[in-house]
């Protein structure tokens, strides 16, 4: 007997969950995230990509949720990294709903990696690239980046520092995070953040969005 065939959510109901998030997709992206979501479903059969298995909770945790960026920060084109991608949230999900992006997806584990590039190479999508790397680990590959998020990261003081180095040069942070880790991360050093904006659909998730602050020249007071 054949593996049954994924149940996908169908086009008008992912049109509707779009703009419960303040966004709007054409038909063909509509058909990327459908084609995704059968993807992400197959593969999790065999890799541990996400512990959500109902389309519909993956369409509004995974998609609406990553693609609620768009509408809240300018990120029409630019230099995207999306660190620890996973299964490939928020970056992929950022890069359907924003095509002009040129997105790095970052992760270590080559199972999970090989999906993202299984993944880009279905959706046909251009200026994406998959680094099977440890974030610490890269530099000039990335450089200089216009935007760099994560929805996985875990040690904020670490990540935020890398980000903001000479070498990775970021100027903006997205983070998806919970609701206890906002002051320790709001607290560090070398980037500004905007209010908290608490995710539709949720009461504890909230995405932050932070601005590098200007490091001074040396030698001056000046910024």
């Amino acid at each position: 007997m054949s593996p049954a065939v994924p149940v996908v959510p169908s086009s008008d109901t992912i049109h509707r969950a779009l703009a419960e998030f303040k966004l709007t997709a054409a038909e063909q992206q509509v058909q990327q995230i459908q084609r995704y979501i059968a993807l992400l479903l197959k593969w999790n059969e065999a890799v541990n990509l996400t512990a959500i298995r109902d389309p519909l909770e993956i369409l509004y945790r995974h998609f609406c949720e990553s693609m609620f960026a768009a509408s809240v920060a300018s990120l029409d084109n630019g230099r995207l990294a999306d660190v620890g991608s996973g299964g490939g949230f928020p970056g992929i999900a950022l890069k359907i709903i924003r095509p002009e992006l040129e997105l790095f997806l970052v992760e270590s584990n080559v199972k999970k990696a090989t999906f993202l590039a299984e993944t880009v190479r279905d959706l046909e999508l251009t200026e994406a690239r998959v680094l099977v790397s440890r974030y610490e680990d890269l530099g000039e590959e990335l450089a200089p980046l216009d935007f760099v998020c994560s929805r996985a990261v875990g040690e904020f003081a670490t990540f935020l520092k890398w980000a903001a180095s000479p070498q990775i040069d970021a100027k903006q942070a997205l983070l998806w995070i919970g609701g206890r880790d906002l002051d320790e991360i709001r607290s560090l050093p070398s980037w500004e953040w905007r209010e908290p904006i608490q995710l539709p659909q949720s009461l504890r998730r909230f995405l932050l969005v932070g601005t590098r602050k200007r490091r001074r020249r040396e030698g001056t007071g000046l910024k």
